[in-house]
């Protein structure tokens, strides 16, 4: 497990740069769910396409006609569309209830290609061109944007956009990875359990993935919460005082789980 550390960043965006932003949000989502669409198939896991390179060559060309994003902006929603189906279909072959994947939170992925960082401010790729946008950095120094993106020690690998409907924000997700100087990467120690978590992603192939490496699956968690079930149906059987206080425990436990 190699140590990634993820840092979010706030951008300060004009009123007619939300208008661009949102409008390539609303053209990516559509590439990636016509992607999970277009590998989807209801009747059998078998015959789902999970080949990236086959369904890249099958809509790339058609999704640049159909929209009016950056060449890597589109290859980047087939991707998304191909592994959450790809994530879907392993816990189709494993027996869980699935259906194929949609999209819907604005958000985008921005690769090297499509952005570009220097200290204060992005460079990202919209449907009306390259659109400079600067931070919002918190006045404590450093920042986690200093400490890990803007670091020789590690490597940026790539950047997620997301737009916060509550607060009515954009922010930036930069992933980066940490490198040894002669370019090994750095595994993580065992010892995990004080490191700080600088984000979590939530996504398809994985129920939640920290910034430390960590990854949770769906598959984990509905055998903890079928387990947790059962001693609950077993102690509710007793109707016992010592079996009430046992199940305010085990409240307790699964909700810290």
């Amino acid at each position: 497990m190699k140590v990634r550390r993820t840092a979010v960043v706030k951008l300060a965006v004009s009123d007619e740069h939300r208008d661009a932003f949102h409008r390539t949000a609303t053209q990516y989502l559509h590439c990636a769910n016509r992607t999970a669409a277009f590998c989807w198939l209801d009747t059998s896991f078998t015959e789902c396409k999970t080949n990236k390179r086959e369904v890249r060559d099958a809509l790339y060309a058609d999704l640049r006609e159909e929209t009016d994003l950056q060449a890597q902006l589109v290859q980047a929603a087939i991707r998304r569309g191909v592994e959450a189906v790809k994530g879907v279909v392993e816990r189709w072959k494993n027996g869980r209830r699935v259906s194929r994947p949609t999209f819907t939170a604005e958000t985008i992925d921005y690769d090297t290609r499509s952005a570009t960082f220097s200290r204060n401010k992005a460079s990202l790729a919209t449907v009306d061109g390259r659109i400079e946008l600067p931070f919002v950095l918190p006045s404590d120094s450093p920042t986690p944007y200093e400490r890990y993106v803007l670091s020789e020690d590690y490597e940026f690998r790539e950047s997620t956009l997301r737009y916060d409907a509550v607060t009515d924000e954009f922010y930036l997700h930069l992933s980066t990875r940490r490198c040894e100087s002669d370019g090994n990467h750095v595994e993580v120690s065992a010892d995990t359990e004080h490191q700080t978590v600088l984000g979590i992603d939530l996504g398809v192939t994985s129920l939640a993935v920290a910034s430390t490496g960590t990854f949770w699956q769906g598959d984990d968690y509905d055998h903890w919460s079928g387990e947790f079930e059962k001693r609950r149906g077993k102690l509710q059987q007793r109707g016992t005082q010592a079996a009430h206080n046992a199940l305010l425990r085990l409240g307790k436990r699964e909700e810290a789980w």
